[in-house]
């Protein structure tokens, strides 16, 4: 039974590689990070004068190039006159030629938010009246070639490799010192350092093309290179580097000076030594993703960004330590199992992990998402269910482990059939000083450090057990065998007894292995071990594209930002002009009322607005004198004045108020009714 699971444990873990490339290829492009929130001229806006600048306002800072916006006329010519630049907070804007003619024009944009993520897009304005255009205003992204596709792969394997190898050294460490001999657990940890070094290369390389044109060409431009050098992504990059240089140097002490150390005072020294410093280490790279992505900007960066780092060192403990864990239980040498107190260990480790996990995501959920309608109304909320979802199928999968651990445990280690009693004896010579055959096993078996290559003989004893049964028969009968001559002095005879020692030697190793392999809480162990691995590979591609998903609070306050009125406000009515109804009282004769605004269509740029004044009964009366005023404090603008037209009775109204960026606006109406008496209502409203 064991022969036949190796091929379909390998079948399994290469399906569940394919179902996670596979997530990450068709989960479509990288959303932005960075969301414009306000701009000036608005998305359709028909202004009467060419405006002197156009400005656009985002919901983080962003980083600028030299085309990070582009303003074309009707027919794709470049009207701006210089590099774009910040004016105020996180609004940025660019000078235009003066006299423009009328027509529409096309404002295309493509800046890096201040997590890492470029954002690209387009909209058009008139100036006088809408005409055709020969530019398309699709803004697509970078994220959408192949270049992106290749950045994004890039973030899976980098994440992946961090954590097998902060979780296998975790693993031997805390859980499984003898694993520091493994040559299994040793490749496991090495591949995982080998996959985060060339992964950073590459998205070093891959950078400057992400985030500007998109080009495989531009991936081997040194003077993109050099710019990505000087951004925040890329010293996060080149210090992860910097740590790999010194993670390779901890993993060389570990599966070096580590193993050989037999003094007990030496090796806990050293185990402390190593400890602390793979904590630093391992820190550090996990502190290079928070200084750069999602924990370094938004609400409480100075929090979220320990908490962030946190969160990766527990995911690396768990799952990093799982499959170290895997590699014991299935490619471990019969000659040093992993026994069941490593694996209590590691389920010790594990929950400890899942409680960081618990705390530290609940925290990231609250900061990334703000509201519970978020998880299922934006993309990233939809996909933490499905990060939580999976979690929870892994804490069930590792309950089950935990079960069979206590089995294990519980079970009697079942002895292996002792080698033949003459190979245990020390090495004794004839009369001619040549070793014999039993002494040259003992020193075959004593000189092998590598037990994994003594298990892969297996396969070579196997091809011939009919004569390990005759050399059986006739070493019980006192005979010579019968398809060997007799052992003589000699060089000859010494590489014949050799030969006959390793054939031993494999054979007792893949008998230990069977006896070990035969155990049904060992067997059910190892199952449940599998299974979780699988599982915490999607989990990971999952995690990999909620990495590159825009946050559900940036997005909810993106929709809010650039929604119509009509959907933004109960008081917008059905044509899509907003109303807002605000009763007075300035406290003399006939003060009271009810002073009602009109905005139509209550979006950016030109809006006609409209003053009704009523007596509570409904009727329209006249009164001195009413101004109106648009504050955005959350941008700082304002307050505007506009001050209405009277056209009859009750009854103002003005036109061309400007509204500069949609938010949300707070609309003071000043309203006298004598010389002194006077009182000023105010009501918010989202305009935009």
């Amino acid at each position: 039974m064991t022969q036949t699971i190796a091929p379909r444990v390998r079948a399994l873990v290469l399906l569940l590689l394919a179902a996670a490339c596979a997530l990450l290829a068709g989960a479509g492009p990288a959303s932005a990070h960075a969301a414009v929130t306000g701009s000036d001229p608005g998305q359709g806006a028909v202004v009467d004068k060419a405006p002197a600048r156009i400005s656009l306002t985002f919901s983080e800072p962003v980083a600028l190039s030299d085309d990070s916006l582009r303003v074309l006329d009707p027919q794709g010519k470049r009207v701006d006159t210089a590099r774009p630049a910040n004016v105020s907070g996180t609004t940025y804007a660019v000078p235009l030629h003066s006299g423009l003619p009328d027509g529409t024009y096309t404002v295309a944009y493509q800046v890096v938010s201040a997590d890492s993520h470029p954002v690209a897009g387009a909209y058009t304005f008139s100036i006088g009246a809408p005409s055709k255009t020969s530019v398309s205003v699709s803004g697509q992204s970078t994220d959408d070639g192949v270049v992106g596709w290749l950045y994004g792969f890039g973030r899976y394997v980098s994440y992946a490799g961090f954590i097998v190898m902060a979780g296998g050294a975790a693993f031997v460490l805390a859980c499984w010192q003898r694993g520091s001999g493994v040559r299994p657990v040793q490749r496991y940890v090495v591949s995982g350092w080998v996959a985060l070094t060339a992964a950073t290369l590459a998205l070093l390389l891959l950078r400057g093309s992400f985030t500007g044109s998109g080009k495989v060409a531009d991936v081997f431009d040194l003077s993109l290179l050099g710019q990505v050098l000087q951004t925040k992504t890329g010293a996060a990059l080149v210090s992860r580097l910097l740590l790999l240089a010194a993670a390779a140097l901890f993993i060389a002490v570990l599966f070096g000076a580590y193993d050989k150390r037999e003094d007990a005072r030496e090796k806990r020294d050293l185990t402390f030594g190593l400890s602390l410093g793979g904590v630093v280490v391992a820190a550090g790279l996990a502190a290079s993703w928070a200084m750069s992505e999602h924990a370094s900007v938004g609400l409480q960066a100075g929090i979220a960004m320990p908490v962030d780092v946190l969160h990766l060192l527990a995911v690396a403990a768990w799952l990093g330590g799982l499959g170290a864990l895997l590699a014991a239980l299935y490619r471990a040498p019969a000659e040093t199992p992993a026994d069941a107190t490593a694996v209590r260990r590691f389920s010790q480790v594990a929950f400890g992990s899942v409680l960081v996990l618990i705390a530290t995501g609940t925290y990231q959920s609250w900061r990334q998402l703000g509201s519970w309608p978020a998880f299922t109304d934006t993309r990233y909320g939809q996909l933490l269910l499905a990060k939580i979802a999976l979690v929870v199928v892994l804490v069930g999968i590792a309950w089950i482990s935990r079960r069979w651990t206590g089995r294990l445990t519980e079970t009697a280690p079942v002895e292996v059939s002792p080698v033949r009693e003459k190979e245990r004896v020390g090495a004794r010579t004839d009369d001619t000083g040549t070793m014999e055959p039993a002494a040259a096993a003992d020193a075959v078996a004593a000189g092998s450090s590598d037990t994994a290559d003594e298990a892969d003989a297996v396969g070579e004893s196997q091809g011939d057990d009919k004569r390990a049964r005759r050399l059986d028969t006739d070493e019980q009968s006192g005979t010579e065998p019968a398809d060997t001559e007799p052992t003589r002095a000699g060089p000859a005879g010494t590489e014949r007894a050799a030969q006959l020692a390793r054939q031993q030697a494999a054979r007792d190793a893949a008998q230990r292995k069977r006896v070990r392999d035969a155990d049904p809480n060992r067997f059910g162990l190892r199952r449940s071990v599998l299974t979780e691995a699988g599982v915490a590979v999607v989990l990971l591609a999952v995690t990999t594209v909620l990495t590159q998903t825009e946050p559900g609070r940036t997005e909810q306050e993106a929709k809010a930002a650039t929604s119509s009125s009509a959907s933004a406000s109960a008081d917008t009515g059905a044509s899509g002009a907003l109303t807002l109804n605000m009763p007075f009282d300035t406290g003399g004769e006939d003060g009271k009322g009810i002073v009602t605004i009109d905005l139509d269509p209550a979006r950016v740029g030109d809006n006609e607005m409209h003053v009704y004044v009523e007596r509570p009964n409904g009727r329209a009366f006249d009164i001195p004198e009413v101004k109106v005023e648009f504050t955005l404090k959350a941008k700082d603008i304002g307050p505007l004045p506009v001050v209405p037209d009277h056209l009859a009775t009750g009854h103002w109204s003005a036109n061309g108020v400007q509204i500069p960026m949609a938010g949300d606006w707070k609309v003071d109406v000043t309203v006298r009714t004598s010389d002194i008496d006077e009182v000023t209502v105010s009501k918010n409203a989202q305009i935009g």
